[in-house]
């Protein structure tokens, strides 16, 4: 690893970390390596859950956990986690790793009706389509690495360092571009917003529909054939934010 390589993901998490609504008290974060994200979220947040596949990870996580922060070893696909439950969920460099169809819907059922879901991935390169984008990411991020290198050394500031860990984490060749992911999260989660990101990374996140007031509820099911239904494990449908929230109050 060269002197002026950086992390990329790292850089990212700040877009993460902005949109987990204000008042979260519970946020989960899925894939979380050693937990580098999951600890900026436990500074915010009273309660944060974190899973992953890999006991090293899992073990670098735990480590340096606060009281606040459970990480959890287990495969995001068998996880017996709660659904609604979380104000978000979030991921980092994990959706490129397995099929979306198997991950985002299953994703979306943790989240609370009125939070968020959120993940920044890695795309497949889509040439010539995005030649400037490659090229602008190519060299911002060697002038980058060369301003973090010389400021190290000044600082003492880790400067988006590669961790100790980076090594062991696991590698995925993404399948998809981001013309692929944005038409594949528009088929499972309606609403969802994709884009691209310079560093090589793509940005997905949505808001889960707010639960019908009970009231207003109970006078419609009166109307409605058969029992009311969340989107099941296929099609889970997300909206932008939310002006107001359940029965007409603000949203949380």
């Amino acid at each position: 690893m060269r002197g002026t390589d950086w992390d990329h993901n790292r850089w990212y998490h700040r877009l993460l970390l902005a949109r987990v609504p204000q008042d979260a008290t519970r946020v989960l974060d899925v894939g979380c390596g050693a937990g580098t994200l999951a600890r900026s979220l436990a500074w915010r947040v009273e309660h944060v859950d974190a899973v992953d596949r890999s006991p090293e990870m899992v073990t670098a996580a735990a480590h340096a956990a606060p009281p606040n922060l459970t990480v959890h070893l287990t495969d995001l696909r068998t996880a017996d986690l709660p659904a609604g439950h979380y104000d978000a969920v979030l991921s980092s460099a994990l959706l490129h790793h397995l099929p979306l169809s198997d991950v985002l819907p299953l994703m979306a059922r943790w989240v609370r009706p009125g939070g968020v879901l959120a993940a920044v991935a890695l795309p497949r390169t889509d040439l010539p389509r995005e030649l400037g984008v490659e090229l602008a990411a190519a060299m911002a991020h060697s002038a980058l690495g060369l301003g973090f290198a010389a400021l190290r050394p000044l600082t003492g500031a880790d400067l988006f360092r590669p961790e100790a860990t980076h090594a062991a984490m696991s590698v995925a060749v993404p399948d998809l571009t981001i013309r692929q992911v944005r038409a594949e999260a528009a088929r499972l989660l309606p609403g969802a917003r994709v884009r691209r990101l310079l560093f090589w990374r793509y940005l997905s996140s949505g808001t889960v529909p707010l639960r019908t007031c009970p009231r207003r509820e109970g006078r419609a099911a009166a109307r409605r054939p058969g029992p009311r239904h969340w989107p099941g494990p296929s099609t889970v449908r997300l909206r932008g934010p939310p002006r107001a929230g359940p029965c007409g109050r603000p949203a949380r």
